[in-house]
């Protein structure tokens, strides 16, 4: 989804580079800021650019007719002063590049040319956009220094001294402070930036997160219904390879079991599958069992060939939290299919004690099997969810063996 929306908003920022600096467009644009080149002028750029050195210009030629009426300098030095305003907004096209250095080169060279102040505040706004305001503090410190100095050595004809030294630094204020809001909005734009791409990478890696948590609630729910269904069927379908001479009433029963249990089956995945399809959560797509129907488990085990004792000693079965009575359920389900998988014919014990505050305790044991048990491979993922199952409800799980040579499952589940 993040790369979708990334496809669908680059070419309408590639559209639209000519409006911003090159220095946001290098920071916006992914593909220019990986090149590690030096960011090229848009038409922006050139805009501004060309403006500044108009400016400059128009403010030298200013200067230069002030010093044209100004009869009492010499010839030469009216034109030095020319020739290092010209040099000066020439050098307007470097503020780009080398903004503090152009900033303090101008320092000196606009204290004695006077066709060269145009240049040098255009050059104090650039240091404005493109550094920190350290920087900017000193130079435009020095110029505010010199200020009165200059005023002194060429006094204004038209203004007092104390009126074109006020002026002068009310203009370097305004032009810093100008040049500082324009670093500010660009910082703010940049700072939006950042926050928009942390914002899309915590939201896929949320929904990368949601989507792992839901394959694993959707395996531990296929494999808790289905492994139930199929145990039977291995155990069933072993019963008749090993033994094919069993009288034919033993031999119809286990083949309705079979039969009852692959349909049983397939009822289970389809529910399951159609959760998926709807995109509903667990809980959402079927009725989950509860520690009422722990009944009817026992029962259909039963049923099956199984001899299952069930002690259940529950102070209020209502008032058992679903998601209590649903973990105990699946306990007692997966304790039940390892019991027939790997200890036929044993008797188990299925214990489930408790009430609300003092928690629900859930065991399922099962002693040694007799003589040579068919082997049924096994991975032991179903304990794994178990456990899982049970820290997600805020309990504990052990299982292991016995001292008899059985296997036992005790968990306990909070209640209250």
């Amino acid at each position: 989804m993040t790369g979708d929306k990334t496809a669908q908003t680059a070419p309408v920022f590639a559209g639209r580079r000519w409006f911003f600096p090159s220095a946001l467009v290098h920071e916006l644009a992914p593909d220019a800021a990986r090149s590690g080149r030096r960011p090229r002028r848009t038409v922006r750029d050139w805009v501004v650019d060309f403006a500044c050195f108009l400016l400059a210009v128009g403010v030298s030629l200013l200067g230069a007719e002030a010093l044209s009426d100004n009869h009492d300098l010499p010839p030469g030095l009216v034109t030095a002063d020319q020739v290092l305003g010209a040099l000066s907004c020439a050098a307007v096209w470097l503020r780009r590049r080398w903004p503090f250095a152009l900033a303090v080169a101008t320092v000196p060279v606009s204290f004695v040319s006077e066709t060269s102040g145009g240049a040098a505040l255009i050059a104090l706004f650039a240091l404005a956009v493109h550094r920190p305001f350290r920087y900017v503090a000193w130079v435009g410190g020095v110029h505010v220094a010199l200020t009165p100095l200059y005023f002194w050595w060429r006094p204004d004809p038209d203004l007092p001294y104390l009126a074109s030294l006020v002026l002068l630094v009310v203009l370097v204020g305004a032009i810093v402070g100008w040049g500082m809001f324009v670093r500010s909005k660009r910082q703010l734009v940049l700072s939006l930036r950042d926050r928009a791409r942390r914002a899309e990478t915590e939201a896929r890696l949320r929904a990368e997160q949601a989507q792992r948590l839901a394959r694993e609630a959707i395996a531990r729910e296929m494999h808790d219904v289905l492994a139930h269904r199929l145990t039977l069927l291995s155990v069933h379908a072993g019963a008749l390879e090993f033994r094919p001479d069993a009288p034919r009433e033993d031999v119809a029963r286990a083949a309705g079991v079979i039969r009852e249990s692959a349909h049983e089956a397939l009822q289970d995945l389809r529910e399951i599958i159609g959760v998926l399809r709807a995109g509903d959560s667990d809980d959402a797509g079927r009725p989950q069992p509860t520690l009422a129907a722990l009944g009817t488990l026992v029962a259909e085990s039963r049923q099956a060939g199984v001899e299952v004792v069930l002690d259940r000693r529950v102070a209020d079965p209502a008032g058992v939290p679903a998601s209590v009575g649903r973990t105990a359920y699946r306990i007692v389900q997966e304790g039940l299919t390892n019991a027939r998988k790997h200890a036929p014919g044993t008797e188990v014990t299925v214990s489930v004690a408790g009430g609300p505050g003092e928690g629900l305790t859930v065991t399922v044991r099962n002693p040694a099997p007799e003589g040579d048990v068919p082997h049924v491979p096994g991975a032991g993922q179903g304990l794994i969810g178990l456990a899982e199952r049970a820290v997600l409800a805020g309990g504990t799980l052990e299982h292991g063996p016995t001292s008899d040579g059985g296997f036992g499952v005790r968990a306990r589940l909070p209640w209250g």
